[in-house]
């Protein structure tokens, strides 16, 4: 046990410095002997326990920033994760969020690995992340990070940072790129069009409608032939339903689909590639 005095200032200085409580402040400096740096790095260590201990509760609240370079050519989306709503509203921690997005523009970062790795002043983002949750007593972390690099890319955020999108444009057209981020940020798109959905997605699907036709009574003596037809139709009816270009735009008339909306816009305007993050 430290036989060293410490002082309601040094106390108070750890707390500013770090976000943590007055009272793991104090244990944190008596532990240490007074030692500020090492009081930190004894904090720290008391969040990842925190975090071991709290590996099995779900972070499904947060906040999630969508944002963008000053010259469009970049979007990022980055999500925190925290236990409850009450800590995802508050303005601070949404204020943590949005300099850990920062924080990946300002270091042009490319993935979660990186992310985590960066630099804010002289602390890394997985170290303000260890004192953020040493401060507040609840799971959080960096979660998602998605990236998009494109001629322009527009970003949108929705429903009080619970959604963020990016768009990537082959051209700089940004009220199309806010209109396409919004389709996607409601419509939930599995991919542009039927050419880049994933193999595996369409063989899930094709498997799934093959199955059912087997099971449904009215099926039965339909060749595998037939069925697979049959199946290449429910097949068809997914991409017009999950396919971005093929879904019918949303801020449209009629049947116009977004392929028709882009085309209407500029004909040479492609969309060519998405990203999209959602709490949960």
């Amino acid at each position: 046990m430290s036989t060293v005095a410490i002082s309601a200032a040094e106390i108070n200085k750890l707390r500013q410095a770090t976000g943590a409580g007055m009272m793991d402040c104090r244990k944190a400096l008596t532990e240490t002997n007074g030692d500020f740096e090492a009081a930190i790095d004894w904090l720290r260590k008391q969040g990842q326990k925190v975090a071991a201990k709290r590996s099995d509760r779900e972070a499904k609240e947060g906040v999630v920033i969508a944002k963008t370079t000053g010259d469009h050519k970049t979007g990022i989306i980055v999500c925190v994760s925290c236990e409850t709503d009450f800590v995802s509203k508050n303005a601070d921690f949404v204020a943590f969020a949005q300099s850990i997005a920062d924080a990946a523009i300002n270091n042009n970062v490319k993935s979660l690995e990186e992310l985590n790795a960066a630099k804010v002043g002289d602390s890394t983002v997985a170290d303000l992340v260890n004192d953020k949750l040493a401060s507040i007593g609840e799971k959080i972390g960096v979660t998602k990070f998605e990236r998009v690099d494109a001629p322009y890319v527009a970003s949108y955020i929705h429903g009080a940072n619970r959604m963020g999108v990016l768009v990537g444009l082959n051209k700089e057209v940004a009220e199309a790129g806010k209109d396409i981020a919004m389709q996607i940020a409601a419509m939930n798109p599995v991919a542009i069009d039927a050419e880049s959905v994933p193999a595996e997605t369409i063989e899930r699907e094709r498997n799934i409608a093959i199955e059912q036709m087997k099971q449904d009574p009215k099926m039965a003596g339909k060749t595998d032939d037939m069925l697979g037809k049959i199946a290449q139709g429910k097949l068809n009816a997914f991409f017009k339903e999950q396919t971005l270009l093929a879904q019918t735009f949303v801020k449209g008339e009629g049947n116009e689909s977004v392929a028709d909306y882009l085309k209407k816009t500029d004909k040479d305007l492609k969309v060519v590639e998405f990203k999209r993050v959602a709490l949960g």
